[in-house]
């Protein structure tokens, strides 16, 4: 009997390998993704500059770093203390104006590097809720605890969504021609912005994707995280404690349902050399100095050396 509905996915014709370059953009759940690469130690570059939720602050990004518009004294300015920029997360933020600035414009450089050579580029949607600043008119990727009514909140239309994200995929193919998009809509629910508007918001992102996928096209594809938690998972037993994030358990689920489609299988035996090997980082013996405990640690290294010979980006 199956407790359970799962979601067919289809497997990748081009799947990520050791040798692919990976550049995931967008929610926080880029970030917990990010960190499943990072950990199997796939080539993996995430939110360059720091966690953006919506399509349209991600296509100005992009935009940014593709055209190398290079960030001024006027794409900055002076609150709580710091130096910001709407434009970036607020992890970014920096005391030193001129350090802000040379941050900001070395990042550039080097998203605009990564997006260059990328084999695939991940980019999972937050929200359809953006704020606009009322002197600019500009849509920011984060307000900085700016007062509120220096912004005006609205949804993006499903329309808007959609025109944002084809215009991503050129800006970047414009550069990178060969690379393949894998979008999905982050499963964190965003309840600050009310129930039912948070499932109209990812209503508009899931639909303005689907507008955008053609079933004939190779280089773009949808992986449906939202749909696994929604639909597969469903049960607050799998969020987290505030109960809108997912669990280290759904995320570990979600992974292996990413995993099972999206990652070539002949890496499949080095994922788990890999794994072991982390484990074995992390095992914090009783009796560190005992021969036992040295025999375990050369028998690790050996294994490590043995890894990064035949992958030499490969850093544990």
């Amino acid at each position: 009997m199956n407790f359970t509905t799962k979601i067919p996915i289809a497997k990748s014709d081009s799947p990520i390998n050791y040798d692919s370059n990976i550049v995931s953009l967008g929610s926080c759940f880029a970030e917990n993704m990010g960190e499943k690469f990072s950990y199997f130690k796939f080539q993996n570059v995430v939110n360059p500059f720091g966690i953006i939720f919506n399509p349209v602050s991600i296509e100005n990004l992009v935009s940014r770093v593709v055209n190398n518009q290079k960030f001024t004294e006027q794409d900055i300015f002076f609150h709580n203390d710091l130096w910001h920029c709407f434009e970036v997360h607020s992890e970014l933020s920096n005391s030193d104006k001129e350090i802000f600035l040379q941050n900001l414009n070395q990042i550039l450089e080097q998203t605009n590097n990564q997006l260059t050579k990328s084999t695939h580029i991940i980019i999972t949607y937050g929200t359809s809720w953006v704020y606009r600043n009322k002197s600019s008119q500009k849509i920011v990727a984060n307000c900085h605890k700016v007062p509120q009514n220096q912004f005006d909140k609205e949804i993006l239309s499903v329309e808007t969504v959609s025109k944002s994200i084809q215009n991503t995929i050129d800006l970047i193919r414009k550069v990178n021609p060969n690379c393949l998009f894998i979008f999905t809509v982050s499963p964190v629910r965003h309840i600050k912005d009310g129930f039912v508007e948070n499932q109209r918001s990812k209503a508009h992102l899931i639909t303005a994707i689907q507008q955008i996928l053609n079933p004939k096209s190779l280089f773009l594809n949808y992986f449906p995280s939202y749909e696994i938690i929604m639909d597969e998972l469903r049960d607050y037993r799998f969020y987290a404690e505030d109960m809108l994030h997912p669990s280290q358990t759904a995320l570990d689920y979600i992974w292996v349902r990413f995993f099972e489609n999206y990652i070539s299988e002949e890496n499949h035996s080095t994922m788990e050399e890999v794994c072991s090997i982390q484990k074995g980082l992390a095992h914090r013996p009783f009796n560190p100095n005992t021969a036992a405990h040295q025999k375990f640690l050369n028998t690790l290294n050996d294994k490590i050396i043995s890894l990064q010979k035949k992958f030499t980006h490969f850093k544990f």
